[in-house]
């Protein structure tokens, strides 16, 4: 028995020893690794090292992506000025003419050229120096990493961009021709490899094959450009073109342009700038933001985030406390012209149903075990129409403090209010008061009937006693201008909110008189059994003459049941300014907006800054760091810190720092390939299987991440699936064109018997498999698009059919690498024509 035991282990040594050996022959051809004699270390030493060493790199090329794709998005974001008409519609002609901003490239354009060349840039590269490292010898690493990225990238990302919707919600493809076009060349890319490797000269790759390669890349430019624009109009600012207005200089976009193309935003920027609970400095941060997510952002602003947030690095958007992040979403105004009758003149009542909360802020007893929230509805009530909410995370935490909820309200025909029931877990542990938020959102496909109202969240307060609390003004005075229309005076019920509550109030003169300058009085406020918050209501007269700033003082008289009591803002003061001081104040936010709108651009602006970011977690901003960025950033720190020495991504229009971190990422790329190919030989991996899994991976996980949360934030699908098509296309034409290219143009000028030799085996089985498997997955998503089972939609839809469309594309992935594998390892034969 011994003897057998000591056999079987001299056999495993003889076959460690002979798989060691094998490794060292290969490694004559890699070009860095090994570094030194590993004869003497032991097989799983060996892998252990080039794994870690594998994975650390991939994350080097991330860093370096990072730093690529800002150099692209200061490129591809290039602007010019021009001219426009001031008439009030596109028909008027006029003589006078005002300059905006749209930019220079076109969006398609841009993200089959050099977007589509970042995110592929390792995968076309580690083809380019395999060719040129190997004497123009055909390799397996850069081709199956091609079609593994390939694969990876249209079945399993696409799943995950599926399934990364909201149940119910749906997501669709804009630009429709264009992702018919960039689908067919992403497919007839491996049609026409089959073709060179297997039809024409089975086993040789000739010049005018690989030069037809090479230019189909320009082909299919041109061909998505003209289907990009016969969507459009040719005018230069259509109505389909209109947010091609850059929103960037806003000296140049004046408050007519921006109600012109813009409407929302101009809104948006009044009813922040009116709103007295927030600071100036607060105003223009909250500005800043909406105008960043209201720009048009291609898929590499979503990649360098995605990348950022893996990395610990700095942030595109700064994080905000709670209470701007409400008013982001909802801004609640003191006045403006919505606060008069809450729909605006562009949505009649008779068209639109408005939907919101009862109240901005309900508490709860821990003890009560659930918390009622009421809904209304106000404008159009004669149509059936449906909401949807949600509940988000405060101090309070779904699966501790309450059970989290996702569902749908219908409202029936002349149907007004609605309640629903949040869970609340009573732990019978004290706790302090906690918070969670409850928020409304519309459905997909009803847009156009629902308006989501200023009352869109609800906060909701978990409590431990049953006081009936304390009543008091939120601010001690609020700032109006005087065309508002009406002052919303918030009113905070605190430290308890058990059973209904009345407060009276009443008007003092001061320099602002009652009848005169505004309609007071007095009057009662009611708090209902578990609401915290309310507003007072006085209405402003606008007499339009100038006049100085006028004020005048509310204050609470009494309050009932005699349990309840005042806080100490028992008064506030209300100063009415002028429209002219407003539209000072208006412009000093603006110009404050451009400051913080500095601070969201991707690439620094000197090296001293990029150095700075570099070395703190996060960019700097370590308030909002989690423990995953700072374990992240220990990581990545080497490569952060290397990557800073490159020229800042701003200077000389992004192409510096585009040609330097190219030349990085090549060489980086050159020893992941080195890398890969030993990792892969010492744990008895065919070249071809490497290819398609570790590699193809690790070079696509990044993008990954960027299409999830393209998906996620943007409208529409374009940003997530549309890239995708385009980007396998790309990499054929780019990937396997300029090498094969070099290559067969070598070996015809040396005369090479046989000329540019490629084995078709794996290559040719793994291109059928995935060319099958790719139409497949593009007819389900025409499917998706097209039947109402599915919702219509490329992304989200129906729960049970969302997650079954994703796990089914996930499906043929492992299809594909499966069918390959077993093809590399000769259990199967290859195809033949």
């Amino acid at each position: 028995m011994t003897s057998n035991l000591t056999f079987s282990k001299s056999i495993s040594d003889l076959a460690s020893i002979t798989q060691s050996y094998k490794c060292t022959k290969i490694s004559e051809n890699t070009l860095f690794f090994p570094l030194t004699n590993e004869s003497e270390w032991s097989n799983g030493i060996r892998v252990l090292f080039y794994f870690m060493a594998l994975l650390w790199c991939f994350m080097g090329v991330a860093i370096a992506a990072d730093l690529f794709m800002c150099a692209i998005e200061i490129i591809t974001s290039k602007t010019k000025k021009i001219r426009v008409a001031t008439g009030e519609d596109d028909n008027t002609v006029s003589s006078e003419y005002e300059e905006v901003e749209i930019r220079v490239w076109n969006g398609t354009v841009a993200n089959l050229t050099l977007m589509a060349l970042g995110t592929s840039a390792p995968e076309i590269l580690l083809s380019i120096i395999e060719i040129v490292g190997s004497n123009f010898k055909a390799g397996e690493l850069g081709p199956g990493t091609i079609v593994g990225s390939a694969a990876f990238n249209l079945f399993v990302i696409t799943a995950v961009c599926v399934m990364a919707i909201g149940n119910g919600e749906v997501k669709r493809i804009s630009s429709l021709g264009v992702f018919f076009t960039t689908s067919f060349f992403a497919i007839f890319a491996y049609i026409w490899l089959f073709i060179i490797l297997s039809v024409t000269s089975p086993n040789e790759v000739e010049v005018w094959e690989a030069a037809l390669t090479f230019l189909f890349f320009p082909v299919l430019v041109i061909s998505a450009y003209i289907a990009d624009k016969d969507l459009c109009s040719n005018m230069l600012l259509s109505k389909s073109r209109k947010q091609e207005v850059e929103l960037g200089n806003l000296d140049l976009l004046n408050e007519r342009i921006l109600k012109k193309h813009h409407p929302d935003l101009i809104e948006y920027m009044k009813e922040i700038t009116a709103n007295s609970r927030i600071t100036e400095d607060e105003a223009a941060k909250l500005i800043a933001m909406k105008i960043d997510a209201n720009k048009n952002k291609n898929y590499g602003y979503y990649r360098v985030a995605s990348l950022r947030n893996i990395g610990g690095g700095r942030k595109p958007l700064p994080k905000l406390n709670e209470k701007l992040q409400l008013i982001l979403v909802s801004p609640k105004e003191n006045c403006s012209e919505l606060g008069q009758g809450k729909l605006s003149s562009a949505t009649p009542a008779n068209e639109k149903a408005y939907i919101e909360f009862t109240a901005s802020a309900v508490s709860v007893m821990e003890n009560c075990k659930s918390v009622q929230l009421g809904v209304e509805r106000s404008g159009n009530i004669e149509l059936q129409v449906q909401v949807g909410y949600e509940t988000i995370d405060g101090t309070a935490e779904a699966g501790s403090d309450y059970i989290s909820k996702k569902d749908v309200l219908i409202f029936q025909s002349n149907e007004t209010h609605k309640h629903f029931e949040v869970t609340i877990i009573d732990d019978n542990e004290w706790e302090p008061d906690e918070t969670f938020f409850v928020k409304l959102y519309p459905t997909q496909g009803t847009e156009e009937n629902v308006i989501i109202g200023h009352h869109s969240i609800t906060e909701v307060t978990i409590i431990n006693d049953d006081d009936p609390g304390t009543v008091s003004f939120e601010k001690p005075s609020y700032i109006v201008k005087e065309s508002c229309g009406k002052a919303e005076l918030a009113v905070d019920r605190i430290n308890g909110a058990d059973g209904k509550l009345e407060v009276l109030w009443k008007t003092k003169d001061q320099s602002a008189l009652h009848g005169k300058d505004f309609i007071g009085g007095q009057g009662s406020l009611i708090f209902e059994h578990g609401e915290t918050c309310k507003a007072i209501n006085i209405e402003i007269i606008d007499d339009h003459m100038f006049e100085k700033d006028e004020t005048f003082v509310v204050e609470f008289t009494e309050i009932k049941p005699a349990g309840a009591k005042f806080g100490r803002l028992k008064r506030t003061v209300v100063t009415i300014v002028s429209d002219d001081e407003y539209k000072n104040m208006f412009n000093r936010v603006v110009n404050l907006a451009h400051v913080n709108l500095d601070k969201f651009e991707l690439g620094a602006e000197s090296w001293g800054q990029q150095f700075r970011e570099a070395m703190n977690v996060n960019g700097g901003d370590v308030d909002s760091a989690s423990v995953i960025d700072y374990i992240m950033h220990f990581i990545t720190f080497f490569w952060k810190v290397l990557f800073a020495f490159v020229p800042p991504c701003k200077w000389y229009g992004g192409w510096l720092a585009f040609f330097i971190v190219l030349i990085l990422i090549g060489i980086l790329t050159a020893i992941i390939g080195d890398l890969a190919t030993l990792f892969g030989c010492l744990v008895g991996l065919q070249k071809e299987v490497t290819a398609i899994t570790f590699v193809a991976m690790g070079t696509s996980l990044p993008d990954l991440f960027a299409s999830r949360t393209a998906a996620q934030v943007e409208k529409f699908a374009d940003a997530s699936v549309v890239n995708i098509t385009g980007s396998n296309g790309v990499n054929v034409f780019l990937g396997l064109g300029i090498p094969w290219l070099m290559a067969a143009i070598f070996h015809s000028i040396k005369k090479t018997p046989g000329g540019f030799v490629t084995p078709a085996g794996t290559l040719a089985t793994s291109v059928v498999t995935y060319t099958v498997c790719s139409l497949v997955c593009i007819v389900l998503l025409i499917l998706r698009r097209y039947l109402k089972v599915f919702g219509r939609g490329e992304l989200g839809g129906n729960k049970t059919l969302k997650y079954f469309s994703g796990i089914f594309m996930i499906s043929l992935w492992l299809l594909y690498v499966l069918v390959s594998s077993l093809v590399a390892y000769k259990h199967i034969s290859p195809i033949s024509f």
